[in-house]
């Protein structure tokens, strides 16, 4: 919230908060700008990340001009192979910034998907809701549909279930179930953490004896990929923005529509999105547990 003096005038909030509304980066991207002097108002440059403003009149980042923040907006991407989540790869490979339609806003990615992994990335216009999805306090499980090839360890899987330490890293428990679905050597499963630590998913099959081939994410918390075609962007309805993430505006004197929370929120088509998000229902299942072949 704005500070106030004394007098109950406004004080203004600090600049780097002010910047990370405004879709410019996360607070911490946005203290790396102002350090590296990237940051001006009215041609000085700003040194400090602390330093108060009421309004962005005046400044720019690195020669653009900053826009008022916006109204919080969220989408669901669906993440294709080959491209970093990040918007400069100083190796010039592609990243998904790049991709994005024309009409898309500046846009931070919640999270992050390395180069060989594809499925759902939730991208928001405001950094302060970025970081919040991030968190793991939410609670929310991120679920991947992964394909992998070797021999697994059932007691390794067991210790990976329950919670385990690799080269000094802890992990959460996570809940694994295998496929009846087979390619060939390949082994199907279904992985759900509540974390999202680096590269996670990998590192844990890997800890029991698999490599993985394929990793796909499906869900992110309430949110789902669906039918969305790869390189495609669906918005979030504002509705389903507020309810399913009501903890994050119940302090921002937001209305928040009185009504249940979906398994299956609902998703925006937006004029370049080719499909809308699947609503089936998921059964729930036992770790370890076969399932039979999905059709």
């Amino acid at each position: 919230m704005e500070e106030k003096t004394q007098d109950n005038t406004l004080k203004g909030e600090r600049i780097a908060k002010v910047l990370a509304r405004a879709g410019i980066g996360s607070r911490r991207a946005v203290e790396r700008m102002i350090a590296a002097g990237m940051v001006k108002i009215d041609g000085k440059i700003i040194d400090t990340p602390a330093m108060l403003i009421t309004s962005v009149d005046g400044i720019t980042v690195d020669g653009q001009k900053v826009q008022e923040p916006e109204q919080e907006r969220l989408w669901v991407y669906h993440k294709p192979t080959g491209r970093l989540t990040t918007y400069h790869d100083p190796e010039g490979r592609p990243t998904i910034f790049e991709a994005l339609p024309a009409n898309m806003p500046r846009v931070i990615s919640v999270g992050r998907l390395d180069l060989n992994t594809e499925g759902l990335l939730l991208l928001t216009n405001d950094g302060g809701l970025a970081r919040w999805l991030e968190l793991p306090s939410t609670g929310w499980v991120r679920t991947y549909r992964v394909r992998v090839n070797g021999r697994f360890h059932h007691k390794k899987l067991e210790e990976i279930s329950k919670g385990v330490t690799i080269d000094g890293v802890n992990y959460r428990k996570v809940d694994i179930e295998l496929d009846d679905r087979k390619e060939g050597v390949n082994q199907w499963m279904t992985v759900k953490i509540r974390e999202g630590k680096n590269r996670e998913v990998r590192k844990l099959l890997e800890y029991a004896g698999m490599t993985v081939t394929r990793l796909l994410r499906t869900s992110y918390g309430p949110f789902e990929l669906g039918k969305i075609q790869r390189g495609s962007v669906e918005e979030v309805s504002r509705s389903d923005l507020l309810i399913n993430c009501k903890e994050y505006f119940k302090d921002k004197s937001v209305e928040i529509p009185d009504v249940k929370i979906s398994d299956k929120p609902k998703a925006k088509k937006a004029g370049w999105a080719k499909s809308k998000p699947k609503k089936n229902a998921k059964p729930k299942r036992n770790k370890f547990k076969r399932k039979s072949k999905e059709k």
